[in-house]
């Protein structure tokens, strides 16, 4: 079989199957069993995809992923989310859409102590989102700030989908996460002034309300007393990476453990919000290695039928330049993110586009946090953008999915300016991964 038969059968009847709605990792094991069959010898050939789907989830590299996870859980079981909330908010005063502000702001803190996007957008939404309604402000005001930040915690660590990437392309996993600092915070920046900007031309979309008065200390104690310590776990799961003390590993530990030490500290940790916490890690730690499993034996069942090396070859014998290469990989990301989720995204495309962007030479930096916004504007692109999903399932009834469609239309722009900030400018992502290489 030749490798553009190959490429046709693994690549497009992965997609099919995605398309009809069988689960992500089923989609790949049912192609896996195909292509292990036809290209590496029938029986032999399944017990050999066995093999190769256990070493798959062996590597060290992958043990952030549930630490990551288990600091997300923690923070939000024991409800020190909540408390962030309110400390951001007693400090923010009168400003043009403030509620929108406030969880643009809190938003990016859960980015830096979270590894969920999901998990940040539904607790913002159910929590904020009826509140900012109450008081008049338009539904897309009130969603699209919300969804917009959700998705930014894919581009701050920690970050357990920046891991995935970095474990199944090869990309260095801690430099990946310290490339998504900037770019994200870029945008956290640019929600606020869009959102201030557009509430002072248009009032009537966040009507002012009565803000509390505090006074003195007690208008800055719950940041004091939450805000700065839970902050302070990013600082040290950044800070233990770019100072080269430890692995993306030992840095997630060290978060993972300053985080329970907090919740005890604030005795909002007992037994059984541990355990729920523990029970939620397992369920989506094990969902995603069990996609890895799909995802590194498709690549190399794909590499063994030839289909990769036959890719890599067409596409860059064609002559064209590395830039006009790789932006015609990010313009078929943003494609795919219209219809499949994230993971499937980087299954598809990976084991081709890994020998074509080493082949050229190109910053894999670069290339990451490239992917990385790619991928972070799937999670808001109409119609099936998973944190679209999210908000509707959390939101008051009367806001509508066209309601959520419009919210989300101005983010998903300024997404794309700061992926052609990083294209053209690629030292947003590459500066502060270099300065601490």
């Amino acid at each position: 079989m030749s490798w553009a038969a190959a490429a046709w059968l693994m690549l497009g009847g992965s997609t099919v199957l995605l398309f009809i709605g069988l689960p992500v990792a089923f989609s790949f094991l049912v192609i896996n069993l195909v292509g292990a069959w036809i290209w590496l010898g029938g029986e032999p050939g399944l017990m050999q995809l066995t093999r190769n789907s256990v070493n798959s989830v062996m590597s060290f590299a992958l043990t952030p992923i549930p630490l990551f996870v288990l600091m997300g859980e923690v923070l939000f079981h024991t409800g020190l989310a909540v408390k962030v909330i309110d400390g951001i908010e007693r400090l923010i005063r009168q400003v043009p859409g403030r509620l929108a502000v406030v969880a643009v702001v809190a938003g990016t803190v859960f980015s830096a102590i979270s590894g969920s996007t999901i998990a940040t957008t539904a607790m913002l939404g159910s929590l904020m989102v009826p509140v900012m309604l109450a008081r008049g402000y338009h539904p897309t005001i009130a969603t699209g700030p919300v969804m917009a930040i959700g998705a930014v915690d894919m581009l701050i660590p920690p970050s357990a989908l920046t891991v995935l990437l970095g474990s199944l392309s090869g990309i260095s996993i801690s430099k990946l996460l310290l490339g998504g600092v900037m770019p994200g915070l870029i945008l956290s920046l640019a929600f606020v002034g869009y959102i201030i900007v557009r509430v002072k031309l248009t009032p009537g979309l966040a009507p002012n309300s009565h803000v509390e008065r505090h006074a003195g200390l007690e208008r800055f104690k719950p940041f004091l007393v939450y805000v700065v310590p839970l902050v302070s776990i990013f600082g040290v799961v950044v800070g233990a990476m770019a100072a080269g003390w430890g692995t993306p590993t030992e840095s997630a530990a060290l978060g993972a453990f300053a985080t329970v030490l907090l919740a005890m500290a604030y005795r909002a940790l007992t037994w059984r919000i541990l355990l729920d916490s523990l029970k939620g890690t397992v369920a989506i730690s094990a969902m995603i290695l069990f996609i890895i499993v799909g995802a590194t034996t498709f690549a190399q069942i794909l590499s063994f039928s030839g289909a990769s090396n036959g890719l890599a070859e067409a596409i860059t014998g064609a002559g064209l330049p590395p830039w006009a290469v790789v932006a015609g990989m990010m313009l078929m990301l943003i494609f795919l993110g219209i219809f499949v989720d994230q993971v499937s995204m980087m299954m598809i495309t990976l084991p081709i586009f890994m020998p074509v962007v080493t082949a050229l030479n190109v910053d894999l930096i670069w290339f990451g946090v490239l992917f990385l916004i790619c991928m972070q504007l799937g999670l808001l692109l109409p119609p099936h953008g998973l944190l679209l999903m999210t908000m509707k399932g959390v939101a008051p009834r009367e806001v509508t999915m066209l309601h959520i469609f419009q919210a989300v239309v101005p983010y998903v722009a300024m997404s794309l300016i700061l992926l052609a900030l990083v294209f053209f400018f690629p030292k947003v992502a590459t500066w502060l991964p270099q300065l601490f290489g």
